[in-house]
Parts: structure tokens; sequence; C-alpha cells
């Protein structure tokens, strides 16, 4: 297997749904951008928030087995994705690539 190289790329933030919507949360997302995780084996890294893993492990485990090309040429690079975690209060965009590394 590959490794994927998980890349939070931009944390995008919604203020107005939140103070409409959301009941206050003392912790909500600590993700930054810029932040990296190496995925081993297709399994979640230990400190990916959970919400965000549920979102992208097929892509993960898909390139981890050395699959690629989704939706038939969607990315420049066939063995990589972009991502996002479910919360539409605070989004996070993640890039997903595999690395010449093998597991």
């Amino acid at each position: 297997m590959k490794n994927v190289r998980i890349t939070a790329i931009r944390k995008i933030s919604y203020p107005d749904l939140m103070e409409k919507y959301e009941n206050p949360i003392e912790h909500a997302c600590d993700v930054q951008e810029g932040q990296v995780w190496i995925c081993q084996n297709g399994e979640k890294p230990d400190t990916l928030c959970e919400s965000a893993w549920e979102s992208m492990a097929y892509f993960v485990r898909e390139l981890a087995s050395g699959g690629g090309n989704f939706y038939d040429g969607w990315m420049k690079n066939p063995h990589s994705a972009m991502i996002s975690c479910n919360d539409g209060f605070r989004p996070v965009s993640f890039y997903l690539e595999t690395i010449d590394e093998e597991c």
C-alpha cells in the first residue's frame, strides 16, 4: 500500500450561520491550514478529526491501494483528491495525495 499525505488547504468560517443555527460550542475545530497527516495502510491518523475522516476515508483507501482518477479526470494529479469535511459552519478542505513511500 502507498502512504497518503493529507494536507489541510483551507479553513473557512461562517459566523452568520453559526449565530443563526448553531448552539454555542466550547471546543470546535482545531485544524490549522497547512497541517499535515500521513496515512499508513489506509488507516486514520490518530490526531485527525473523526468527522473529517468520515468524509475522506473512501478516497484515502482508494489512493493507498493504488487507485485514483476519481470521476474520470477530476484532478490534475490522478493520484490525488480534494475533499472537504462535513462541518457546514467551519468546513476544511483537505488535499489528499499518494506519496512515494510504501508502507
